[in-house]
């Protein structure tokens, strides 16, 4: 009896495909000619439609076990896999793309510029550099310009080492915050899709 080694995934996402097959959420590993065969069993019917599946190592199990009943199955992944199934979209057209990249920037743009203004009107931060100016140069300046253009220089430069990225590229290979914080949400809401489509199917049984 040969053995077959599955790793399913987490999450898995196809587009426009109108069966879900053993490659497309797992890891296989055997045989040369086995392994091939183990990846193309089908295990469900999506009709190429946008939805959500539910796929459990036991779905893969008997799937396999049908296709292949003299192998043994070993599981090395996931318990359960969250399918994400997407028709293919239609094609955008170019300008259309950039004018919502445009829309959405200029969103950001706003937002950031108007939250940072804000913050600098709470904390008084114009009349703090005032005296800052006063007491390192004996004036009082109204616009005490030699401390604003490098404090707004170093402002830029922080967001930029904050997120990590300039001109599309990463400064460092390290995370960002905001990166890990996106992680740690998508995890959350993957383990929350698993946990209510398990739901779903104990209720179908």
């Amino acid at each position: 009896m040969t053995e077959i080694y599955v790793k399913p995934k987490k999450k898995a996402a196809i587009v426009g495909q109108k069966y879900v097959t053993v490659k497309d959420i797992a890891d296989v590993f055997a045989a040369d000619n086995i392994q091939k065969r183990a990846e193309n069993v089908h295990l469900l019917a999506t009709g190429g439609k946008d939805g959500v599946h539910l796929v459990s190592i036991i779905d893969i199990v008997k799937a396999i076990s049908a296709a292949l009943p003299e192998h043994s199955i070993i599981n090395v992944g996931e318990t359960d896999t969250m399918v994400s199934v997407k028709a293919i979209p239609p094609k955008k057209r170019k300008i259309t793309r950039w004018l919502k990249v445009a829309l959405v920037s200029l969103i950001l743009f706003t937002g950031a510029t108007t939250a940072i203004m804000t913050f600098h009107t709470d904390s008084q931060m114009g009349t703090v550099f005032q005296r800052y100016h006063k007491i390192f140069f004996g004036e009082e300046a109204e616009h005490p310009y030699i401390i604003n253009i490098p404090y707004s220089i170093g402002l830029a430069v922080g967001i930029v080492v904050f997120f990590n990225h300039f001109t599309g590229k990463r400064i460092t290979k390290q995370p960002t915050p905001i990166e890990v914080e996106m992680a740690t949400y998508e995890k959350d809401v993957e383990d929350a899709v698993i946990d209510s489509l398990s739901l779903q199917k104990e209720k179908e049984k």
